[in-house]
């Protein structure tokens, strides 16, 4: 494709347009914590495979320390970013723990995982996002699973344009730099990314992929019109080769996410994400009958 008789493409790459920006809109989840919706929502149910994004921002405890109990999941896998605060932790896999400021946590559901994320009382409050990537029908009932990564594996690096990013999910500045987490079916690319003022940040997403950037800290600009959005706000990209952002005054902090679309059906009910309503009754059958957690899940 956009090859000529003479040898490669001449074409130029071309900057992702900016095609909406989403405020995110007000929930209470879990047994209480007030959150800021802006995908799983009536006017924005998914941007395939991204399910979910919410961001959880306050000082106040009576707004995050009830926290999230015991709750199950499968067919998705859920990654939390904690930037301020933190949240401990505990699974039916005995997997026990916490992550602060600066740690990620990506965990695979897969065939069925019960946990519970409870945000500590700290001066400072809580602070964070946490998204919801679609699994491919295939893995959807593989065995759980988990990726905890402390921020000091996730080194910032300083572009020559200014921006400073951690990477989390695929690669960055042409393979320069590459995350932790790779290998998976939607080939993610997650990258966080501080911009001073006068900053600027271009960055190579593969033609055809979803991509979006959450804008949780001051304002950014972006695409081709240098489009301006002020935290908090969702950015979704329309097609193109890469996604360009430059820093308004007082600069920003953006998530920038992109994955492969996987284009297959999606049945939701709450927690669990499947392909047919056929899999959610018996999501909800395995789960009224003590049998939601299997011995002998599928390995992907």
């Amino acid at each position: 494709m956009g090859l000529s008789a003479g040898g490669p493409s001449s074409r130029d790459p071309s900057s992702r347009p900016v095609a909406r920006i989403v405020r995110p809109e007000p929930v209470v989840e879990g047994a209480g914590v007030h959150l800021r919706r802006s995908i799983g929502t009536r006017a924005l149910d998914h941007l395939d495979p991204f399910l979910l994004l919410d961001h959880f921002e306050s000082v106040r405890p009576e707004e995050y320390e009830a926290g999230f109990p015991y709750h199950p999941h499968r067919g998705i896998e859920t990654v939390t970013f904690v930037r301020t605060g933190e949240v401990r932790h505990r699974d039916s896999l005995g997997h026990r723990g916490s992550i602060g400021a600066g740690d990620i946590q990506w965990m695979t559901s897969g065939s069925g995982i019960l946990h519970e994320e409870m945000p500590q009382v700290r001066p400072e409050g809580i602070g964070g996002l946490q998204l919801w990537l679609n699994l491919p029908a295939r893995e959807k009932m593989t065995r759980p699973k988990y990726r905890d990564l402390p921020g000091h594996r996730l080194a910032e690096t300083t572009l020559d344009e200014g921006a400073r990013v951690r990477v989390i999910a695929g690669e960055a500045a042409g393979g320069r730099v590459v995350g932790p987490v790779e290998g998976l079916a939607v080939a993610p690319k997650f990258l966080d990314v501080t911009l001073p003022p006068d900053g600027s940040f271009r960055e190579a997403v593969a033609r055809g992929h979803t991509a979006f950037a959450y804008v949780d800290q001051g304002e950014v600009r972006f695409g081709p019109a240098s489009t301006p959005a002020r935290a908090p706000a969702l950015v979704v990209f329309g097609d193109g080769d890469l996604v360009e952002a430059s820093g308004a005054p007082g600069g920003g902090r953006f998530l920038l996410a992109a994955a492969r679309p996987l284009g297959e059906p999606i049945a939701r009910y709450g927690p669990f994400v499947m392909n047919t309503r056929a899999e959610i009754e018996e999501a909800l059958r395995d789960l009224e009958a003590g049998h939601f957690i299997r011995e002998d899940p599928r390995e992907g």
